[in-house]
């Protein structure tokens, strides 16, 4: 008889049932006086003690501000020392962080901030183009004149105010260091009462993500979800108080907040942020300099880094391992990775926002088949399975629907039980939307999605988002967006675009009035306009038949995708 399509990870070391703060704790006192972690960019560096010191002054100084345990905090930056220790403090307190994407421009910022209620904002002054500051104060009305904890505004009524990371910002803004020099009016022992009462089970941050079907939605995760991630994830990797760990992917993304961070933590490993953003250079240069044992990135960045024209200027041996996910890895990619870089035991890691987020993941010895046409098999504590579309699991090497269970399922979707219950079904299963292929042995490959989702340099774009947001142009009467492949990025973004009658429109225009309004990563790279699209005789959009034709046309035109 063939067998089910369906496989448990090992049980044998137990589940970790702490908060964060209390595993943080723990480490501080096994590693005091080890490196935690260095920011190039700033040029800091912190053994676990001096963090500890700046973790709990700052956990002690959101007290003085009045957050509550279940208060949601956002934090709005590019990676900085500043994003850790508030990662860490606002788990303390038991403050649901709120992780906003850097690129967010108002319109994806006012719905993060609305949907969640976030009581605090933690903010940069700037990112790339961004201005931070203009933004907020072009969003809220009257932040300008109000004292930090006495906004009142209608369109975000739960907002008390926002903290700048700027030396001197803007009149209505908090600055860090004086919100810091708030904690002498909560004592130590107030902090360590708060942190007692708190729960592992408690939520503790909210990621937005386009998840399987809709418009950005709050993935509730709690200590338990991501504590437990991101140790196992290192268990995988065999990281030690030795290990250091080179982190070019943002921190407001699970790879960086769990992957990497509670990762190093739950193992004393330290922690390198080579720069704000991803830098071929900046992080050639911090693997060296720090000599790194770990590396994390998406395909795109070992590309890159790979593909530097300094890269010989730089001594890489001191590399052992690494992750390599968000995308699907070329082969050669992975052989050169493991030769160049000396990553020998570079993985491959599977998963999604929802299952906080790791749930496969390759080993150090599998062979290089099994890294680059795998995802690799559950991990300890979870189970996998892949089902047709009556949701009967499917016999091993048929294809089906991959969904996960176990401790790593997020606790649901921010104030939408509607999108909870269609994700997570009745008996505890996550319903991720791919579709895959398991072996025999466990091993499970991706083969596609169910859903329209696209993957660009390992950012989940979705296209209905997009739509919506481009029939606000006047000139649009209708708009269909697709992904066609691409090597660096794994996909692009193709609009279809229908004007209104007499209305004219480039597509340079539309793209420059889209990067002023949302990520820059969500800005199509090509526009094809059309006076009707493909359609069923029932009258449904062929978005697959659109896919062939945008490739067609763009390879007719001599345009590479292959870059």
């Amino acid at each position: 008889m063939t067998q089910p399509s369906f496989t448990e990870g090992q049980q044998g070391k137990p589940l970790i049932h702490l908060c964060i703060g209390d595993a943080f704790d723990a480490t501080v006192a096994r590693f005091a006086e080890r490196e935690a972690l260095v920011v190039c960019r700033q040029g800091l560096r912190y053994t676990w003690q001096q963090l500890a010191t700046a973790v709990d002054q700052h956990a002690r100084a959101l007290m003085a501000l009045g957050v509550q345990a279940g208060d949601r905090l956002g934090i709005w930056a590019p990676n900085c020392a500043e994003w850790y220790i508030t990662q860490l403090a606002s788990a303390k307190v038991g403050a649901i962080l709120v992780n906003i994407n850097p690129s967010y421009r108002t319109s994806e910022l006012d719905h993060a901030l609305s949907q969640s209620g976030c009581a605090w904002i933690i903010c940069a002054d700037a990112f790339k183009s961004s201005d931070y500051h203009a933004m907020l104060l072009s969003l809220i009305p009257g932040l300008a004149d109000a004292q930090p904890g006495e906004l009142d505004c209608e369109r975000l009524p739960e907002l008390r105010g926002v903290v700048s990371l700027a030396a001197s910002p803007p009149r209505g803004f908090l600055a860090w260091r004086e919100l810091q020099g708030r904690a002498v009016a909560v004592p130590q022992q107030a902090l360590a009462v708060r942190q007692a009462q708190l729960q592992c089970n408690d939520p503790i941050n909210i990621q937005y993500t386009s998840g399987t079907t809709g418009f950005p939605k709050g993935a509730t995760l709690s200590h338990h979800n991501i504590l437990n991630n991101g140790y196992w994830v290192g268990e995988s990797l065999g990281l030690t108080e030795h290990d250091r760990m080179v982190v070019p992917v943002p921190l407001y993304h699970c790879f960086g907040m769990v992957m990497a961070n509670l990762g190093c933590m739950t193992h004393g490993s330290t922690l390198v942020y080579p720069s704000d953003a991803f830098g071929a250079l900046a992080t050639l240069r911090a693997v060296a300099g720090e000599q790194a044992t770990v590396l994390y990135g998406v395909p795109t960045m070992f590309i890159a880094l790979l593909d530097h024209p300094q890269r010989g200027e730089f001594d890489l041996s001191s590399l052992r391992t690494g992750i390599m996910a968000g995308a699907p890895c070329p082969i050669e990619v992975m052989r050169r990775v493991i030769v160049e870089m000396h990553m020998a035991e570079v993985q491959i890691a599977y998963g999604m926002t929802e299952t906080s987020p790791v749930s496969l993941q390759t080993c150090s010895d599998d062979d290089l088949q099994r890294r680059v046409t795998s995802v690799g098999r559950t991990q300890p504590h979870l189970q996998s399975k892949l089902i047709d579309d009556a949701g009967n699991t499917v016999p091993y090497g048929h294809i089906g629907e991959l969904c996960t269970r176990g401790y790593s399922v997020m606790l649901g979707y921010w104030n939408d039980p509607k999108a909870t219950a269609e994700s997570i079904d009745a008996e505890g299963w996550m319903h991720t939307g791919d579709l895959a292929q398991m072996d025999e042995a466990g091993y499970v490959r991706i083969v596609g999605r169910s859903k329209d989702m696209i993957i660009r340099g390992g950012e989940n774009i979705y296209p209905r988002e997009l739509e919506e947001f481009f029939f606000t142009h006047p000139a649009v009467a209708d708009v269909q967006v697709i992904g066609v492949p691409c090597s660096r990025y794994g996909e692009e973004i193709v609009a279809w675009v229908r004007v209104h009658p007499g209305q004219v429109v480039s597509d340079e225009a539309l793209r420059e009035w889209a990067k002023a309004r949302v990520a820059h990563f969500k800005v199509p790279r090509y526009f094809h306009f059309v006076d009707e699209f493909p359609m069923t005789v029932t009258g449904k959009v062929q978005k697959f038949r659109m896919r062939e034709i945008s490739l067609e046309v763009l390879l007719a035109e001599r345009i590479t995708l292959m870059r």
